[in-house]
């Protein structure tokens, strides 16, 4: 489901639009409340190190990859 996702977010926003303008577009107020509370109650690097490039992303990888890793759990288990 997540990989659909993902295909979905290419080709509604564009392969190369980031993460973090497609939850923008979507949702605006979420980002300052991430930030503030990322660097408020976890860690101020955190948001440098992690969410900044994760945020700057292509839209489509995020969900893409937690879809294969989600695959690749299940083929595991079945085994």
């Amino acid at each position: 489901m997540a990989l659909v996702g993902g295909a979905a977010l290419a080709l509604w926003f564009g392969g190369g639009t980031p993460l973090g303008a497609v939850i923008f577009r979507l949702w605006p107020a979420f980002l300052n409340t991430l930030q503030a509370g990322v660097q408020r109650r976890i860690a101020p690097e955190l948001w440098d190190w992690v969410f900044l490039p994760v945020l700057e992303a292509p839209s489509w990888l995020v969900p893409a990859a937690l879809g294969a890793l989600l695959l690749l759990a299940g083929l595991a288990r079945r085994r």
